[in-house]
């Protein structure tokens, strides 16, 4: 099975995680466990404040090498537990909108004989921001991220 994507201004990741979906989804919603494999490495994710429910604010902070800091702030639009994540970075805490809104993700975590099909779509609003995403590395820096994240949950 291979995701294609719905839109032209929509980019998908699909991968066959060698981990049960639980274990994939806790990677994902809790703190501890995000900054362990969120960046590609060597990057790093340094701060992780995540209120993982509907209208929940989340800012998680990306490091390069050299320890700049670029916080991603965004929401939660839906939680559906072991199956289903959507946040974008339309919105902060308060539903306060950015200045610039990039993408809306929607991550989707499926039973596959105690293996996860992790499927993870960038909703873009422009076929630019889309094309801006491709060039700064979504594939490769993605595939490293669920590499990661596919090591750590098999450890859980």
């Amino acid at each position: 099975m291979t995701a294609t994507p719905n839109t032209d201004k929509e980019l998908v990741l699909d991968r066959l995680i060698d981990a049960p979906r639980d274990k994939v989804y806790r990677c994902w919603t809790e703190p501890e466990l995000v900054k362990q494999w969120f960046a590609p490495k060597p990057w790093s994710t340094p701060k992780v404040e995540i209120d993982v429910r509907p209208g929940g604010a989340s800012t998680v902070t990306m490091a390069d090498p050299e320890g700049n800091e670029y916080p991603n702030p965004g929401i939660y639009l839906e939680v559906v537990p072991n199956e289903k994540l959507v946040f974008t970075d339309a919105f902060t805490a308060g539903w306060q909108p950015t200045d610039k809104a990039f993408f809306t993700c929607e991550l989707t975590f499926a039973d596959e004989g105690g293996k996860t099909r992790y499927i993870a779509r960038a909703k873009h609003w422009t076929v630019e921001d889309k094309q801006q995403h491709e060039q700064m590395g979504f594939h490769e820096g993605w595939g490293i991220c669920a590499d990661q994240l596919e090591a750590l949950a098999r450890t859980l």
